[in-house]
């Protein structure tokens, strides 16, 4: 991040420089190079981020990577199930229809890798009991990392953050 200093005053964006120097006549365009601001007297600095924003983006990150991994295909009995929202649906309308069969009711499903498996609802229950505890694995390990983000001094200790899967 830049901050300028234009006769004493410091300004964290090119735009409020702009309108500084533009009252003392001098009108510069968005692209100008740190050289040619030198040459009218601006003095241009890199400043290191703020640490919170460093923190937020972080944390972020880290809740991106949970929720993208608690939607990846879950194992169960030696094959991959889609859990997105849509087999999430379809998951539970199979269970009732399977419940109104009546015990060992059989459904065709397709996995994950596009293979048939015969499931039972109870088969389905199980993959949503293996998601289950896939999820709390990874709300717990979030949470892990999120405290060790929030008690990180410097900016490097909060990149070298990394959620434990």
């Amino acid at each position: 991040m830049k901050t300028y200093t234009y006769k004493a005053n410091s300004y964290d964006n090119l735009y409020d420089l702009a309108e500084a120097l533009a009252h003392d006549g001098t009108f510069i365009p968005r692209t100008i190079s740190d050289t040619d601001l030198k040459q009218l007297g601006v003095v241009v600095a890199e400043a290191e981020e703020p640490i919170g924003n460093i923190r937020a983006r972080k944390i972020m990150e880290l809740k991106l990577q949970r929720d993208a991994a608690e939607v990846e295909p879950i194992s169960y009995g030696g094959r991959l199930y889609d859990y997105d929202d849509k087999a999430r649906d379809r998951i539970a309308a199979a269970i009732i229809a399977l419940d109104v069969q009546g015990e060992g009711a059989k459904i065709s499903w397709t996995t994950a890798d596009n293979e048939d498996a015969e499931v039972t609802a109870q088969d389905l229950r199980m993959i949503i009991a293996a998601v289950a505890v896939r999820s709390n694995a990874l709300h717990t390990a979030y949470r892990v990392a999120k405290a060790q983000v929030e008690a990180a001094v410097t900016a490097d200790e909060v990149r070298a953050v990394c959620m434990e899967l």
